[in-house]
């Protein structure tokens, strides 16, 4: 079939409605069940046009190439994403490609020598949100060039994705309106949209009661949805699976771990598998584990019951702030890809992930609070037995350390509350005597 007449749609998940909606049309929700959408493709056509041996080559050839977009992590599985867009409405920074780390020694300490960390925060703005922007913005800027009036594109954050959508909108030329809770982010991730040009406003409330006044503003045509609840962010997520399974010569590890707040990451990962199982990539699923903040678990208490119910929470304060989210937007989505995937919940106290970070930095690292989260629940499950040395395992590693260097100096000056730092490695003063020097080195160096 030929290309241009390839077809992606937004489609109700509600199995029940299943309406559909273009690409084009400014809609988050389904107009006539109000659940989420999601990206539908015509994988029929996909297909006709290539051969799963067909797909995988042409994927090969594109990786990191020079051709624009196509060197892209994203745009070079442009076919699997957004079909239709024209090549040069697409907004990219050459996003994606991430290291996938084979990380021998730290496994082995564990007592898991297959051992990988996906590493999602060396993107341009230091975290995976990179991955679902440029879709976003990718699509909001063909709108724009067709004629939609949007103004703005608008998100709630917890730090993460209003540096992402700052940045690909001051590429685009297109104005954001960023919202964050005032005091609950990291000074690194305040200065990003900032510096970017966006509208920042910051709203003495937490995550959750910013996300209710960007929905309440995005009713407005003009200023567009940019959080995860727009499924067109969980299409460029997705392609951390792709990504996984290409790096590791098209197999596919037992299990994925991965931290989660607002969830549309954990839905976006199953979304890739199940695309990759469909077009004959792949023929099994790996686990997915979701790991959540202790102050911050709606979806592990979930998990205790069997999923039976869902209740939001008041998220405690957390130093995994990107995930201190008490109401998540893309549950059902999260806990559907869950059942597909034999999939876990577990979740980390302060000192627990505190603890992970110190951890997996002194085997070479620099490791966010939000994967330290994901490290935590990998020791726990390899504690309970469920995950041992004979499983390939990947860790989604979701943003650069860089962004949260308060948290790092002070685990190391024993600062943070409720956490005993263990593993702080604080400066030694010492004069500038070199029998002084000479003799810490002799009690330090063994």
């Amino acid at each position: 079939m030929a290309a241009q007449n390839r077809k992606a749609w937004f489609q109700c998940v509600n199995e029940a409605c299943k309406a559909r909606y273009e690409l084009d049309e400014i809609v988050y929700e389904c107009n006539k069940c109000s659940s989420l959408l999601e990206v539908v493709h015509d994988t029929a056509a996909l297909k006709s046009e290539h051969s799963p041996g067909a797909w995988l080559k042409l994927f090969e050839r594109r990786w990191k190439s020079t051709e624009y977009p196509y060197g892209s992590g994203i745009w070079g599985k442009k076919e699997w994403i957004l079909p239709d867009i024209d090549n040069e409405h697409i907004v990219s920074l050459y996003e994606g490609d991430s290291n996938l780390c084979f990380v021998k020694r730290y496994g082995e300490a564990l007592g898991v020598p297959n051992l990988y960390l996906k590493m999602c925060g060396n993107s341009h703005t230091g975290s995976f949100k990179d991955l679902g922007m440029t879709v976003l913005v990718s699509q909001v800027n063909s709108m724009i060039k067709k004629g939609a009036k949007i103004k703005a594109v608008a998100c709630a954050s917890t730090g993460d994705t209003s540096a992402a959508l700052s940045a690909y909108c001051a590429v685009a030329g297109i104005p954001s309106i960023v919202l964050l809770p005032k005091g609950k982010i990291s000074l690194a991730q305040l200065v990003q949209p900032i510096s970017n040009g966006s509208i920042v406003l910051s709203l003495e409330t937490d995550f959750d009661g910013c996300m209710k006044v960007v929905q309440q503003i995005s009713k407005r045509p003009e200023f567009y949805l940019a959080n995860s609840m727009n499924s067109l962010r969980v299409e460029g997520q997705k392609s951390i699976s792709i990504e996984i399974v290409q790096q590791m010569d098209w197999e596919v590890p037992d299990f994925v771990v991965i931290p989660g707040g607002n969830l549309g990451n954990v839905s976006a990962l199953g979304k890739g598998f199940d695309m990759l199982i469909e077009m004959g990539l792949i023929k099994k699923k790996p686990r997915i584990v979701l790991a959540q903040a202790e102050k911050a678990n709606p979806l592990y208490q979930s998990y205790l019951k069997g999923y039976k119910e869902f209740e939001p929470i008041q998220a405690g304060k957390t130093l995994a702030s990107a995930i201190q989210i008490g109401n998540p937007v893309s549950v059902n989505k999260a806990i559907k890809v869950l059942k597909s995937y034999d999939g876990i919940v577990e979740q980390a106290s302060e000192n627990e992930l505190a603890h992970a970070c110190a951890e997996a930095d002194s085997f070479g690292f620099f490791t966010c609070p939000h994967t330290g989260v994901a490290l935590a629940a990998l020791k726990k499950l390899i504690a309970k037995g469920v995950i041992g040395k004979q499983h390939k395992v990947v860790v989604i590693s979701t943003a650069h350390g860089l962004k949260f260097s308060d948290f790092k100096v002070k685990y190391h000056e024993k600062a943070l509350e409720n956490v005993e730092s263990l593993l702080a490695n604080p400066p030694a003063t010492l004069p500038p005597d070199v029998d002084a020097i000479l003799e810490l080195l002799d009690k330090k160096v063994k």
